[in-house]
């Protein structure tokens, strides 16, 4: 089997779309597709066999050519003729492709289910049907450990006596140049998702270096609530994560002050509607969907801690190098300067290069 994910905001929810194909191999997809696609409009039959506007990937059936006859061929045609605007990498096994249609940047890969097999903590999260995660299995011993595969950020020390960790993903961005994989997980050792919560209020860790979204939800935590839903609630209406939020750095107090404030002001715009945000939260995990117009769609927001991640390790370390590159094969593990930056003052000059 092939299966084919198309990372695209353009897909919903839950930023991505998945098709699964009969072929036995990629080099099969293409040469069963090959002439049929090229023989009239490639890139209308290409929506429909995919069922999505692919950037791009219509142009390697526009040329005329025979189909290829081996992957290496399939590798120098698509060298040569397909529209890739960043990246293209090729094995006997996958086909991965970076792009950007000049508002965003996109990523597709035809992969076979033997590498998939072979590999689930790289495709999990990617293949994973929906937005909603699984919840904790009922009798799952927390005793199990998990390590983040990727660089994290340190959002906070841990806590004396404190168990566990938190990870924070949130794939959002504000550029094209970095709208996929600069978005390096941040994680908050010595506090599981139930302490989460007082732990943002608690810290005193330097906050105007933390990304604008995880310091809106520090701000956003309202004394003495034990649950971050409600926070992740409030962060539905807020203004606007672009903007300065440098006046919300102060004590937990203060900053949650200024916060409500500046939500009392909010006002949809530009398409943005939060009655089509998605939130849920459970014990160990808790997501967000949020809306931000009718445009571009939606960023995803995922917390959880490694119980929850113990319970679906490839699932959490997929989604957790989601965030940091962008093609599921690369088996560097990236410093801040390689690929995610942790503060809103970073930006990185290009992206990673062919050899991440």
């Amino acid at each position: 089997m092939v299966f084919f994910i198309y990372r695209s905001v353009y897909e919903g929810p839950s930023g991505k779309l998945v098709r699964h194909f009969p072929d036995a191999t990629v080099l099969d997809w293409f040469r069963r597709v090959w002439d049929e696609a090229g023989s009239g409009d490639a890139y209308e039959w290409i929506t429909r066999e995919l069922g999505a506007s692919v950037y791009g990937l219509s142009t390697i059936f526009e040329t005329g050519l025979p189909a290829p006859r081996s992957t290496a061929e399939l590798h120098r045609l698509l060298e040569e003729h397909l529209d890739v605007e960043q990246e293209l990498r090729v094995d006997e096994h996958s086909v991965r492709v970076l792009t950007d249609d000049d508002e965003v940047m996109l990523a597709y890969f035809f992969v076979e289910d033997a590498l998939v097999a072979a590999e689930p903590e790289r495709w999990a999260y990617l293949l994973h049907d929906g937005w909603k995660l699984p919840d904790v299995p009922p009798g799952f011993s927390d005793d199990r450990s998990f390590t983040s595969p990727v660089t994290t950020w340190t959002a906070t020390p841990a806590p004396p006596g404190g168990e566990g960790a938190t990870y924070a993903v949130v794939l959002t961005f504000y550029s094209t140049f970095d709208s996929m994989g600069w978005n390096m997980p941040a994680c908050f050792p010595g506090t599981r998702l139930p302490r989460l919560a007082a732990t943002l209020r608690e810290t005193d860790a330097p906050i105007d270096e933390w990304s604008g979204e995880l310091a809106v939800l520090r701000a956003l935590v309202a004394p003495g609530e034990d649950e971050i839903g409600p926070a992740l609630e409030r962060c539905n209406r807020w203004p606007d994560f672009e903007q300065d939020i440098s006046e919300t750095y102060g004590a937990h107090q203060q900053a949650h002050e200024i916060g409500l404030r500046l939500l009392q002001g909010f006002a949809p715009a530009r398409g943005r509607d939060p009655h089509r945000t998605i939130i849920r939260q459970s014990e160990h995990v808790a997501q967000m969907a949020i809306h931000i117009d009718d445009y571009f769609g939606y960023r995803q927001w995922f917390v959880f801690d490694d119980v929850w991640a113990a319970a679906h390790p490839d699932l959490a370390a997929s989604l957790l190098h989601c965030g940091s590159h962008w093609d599921p094969r690369c088996h560097r593990d990236h410093g801040i300067g390689e690929c995610t930056p942790p503060g809103r003052q970073y930006r990185p000059a290009s992206l990673p290069g062919a050899g991440a």
